[in-house]
Order: structure tokens, then C-alpha cells, then sequence
């Protein structure tokens, strides 16, 4: 734990904090613990949308139901 804090420029507190779950922690701080494991590649798959389907799921029920199209004025039905 010591190394991975060096390597990451922070503390064992700060580790300890990122392990339980600590939302305080700047993302920052948890990109330099990343680098430090050489899994810094992850970190681009927390905000995939592909990976959450609980955010796919609330965003598709935001979504309209019905979609109507305003005609351009000077139309008719009948073409």
C-alpha cells in the first residue's frame, strides 16, 4: 500500500478512503492510484454509457413518447 501511494503521490489515508468507497476523493487522486496499478485504461469505461444500464434505462424513459412534426407553413395535406 505504501508503494501505490508513492507511486500516486498520496497518502495510505487517501488509498484507504478510495477502497471504502469515499465520493470526496478527487477523481484526480483516483486517475494517479490507476496509473500507479496500470489501470489508468479503465478509467475511460466509468462514464461509458455502454456500461450503465441503470443511466441507458432513466435516459430512455426521459425520452418523448409520441414525436410531432410541424408542417412548414404554405403545406397542405393533399401534396
Amino acid at each position: 500500500m505504501a508503494v501505490v501511494a508513492e507511486r500516486a503521490f498520496t497518502s495510505r489515508s487517501t488509498l484507504q478512503r478510495i477502497e471504502a468507497g469515499d465520493t470526496n476523493v478527487s477523481i484526480g487522486i483516483v486517475a494517479g492510484v490507476l496509473q500507479a496499478l496500470g489501470l489508468l485504461d479503465g478509467l475511460s469505461q466509468i462514464a461509458d454509457i455502454g456500461n450503465d444500464r441503470v443511466g441507458q434505462a432513466l435516459a430512455n424513459e426521459s425520452l418523448p413518447k409520441h414525436i410531432h412534426l410541424k408542417r412548414p407553413s404554405g403545406t397542405h395535406r393533399d401534396g
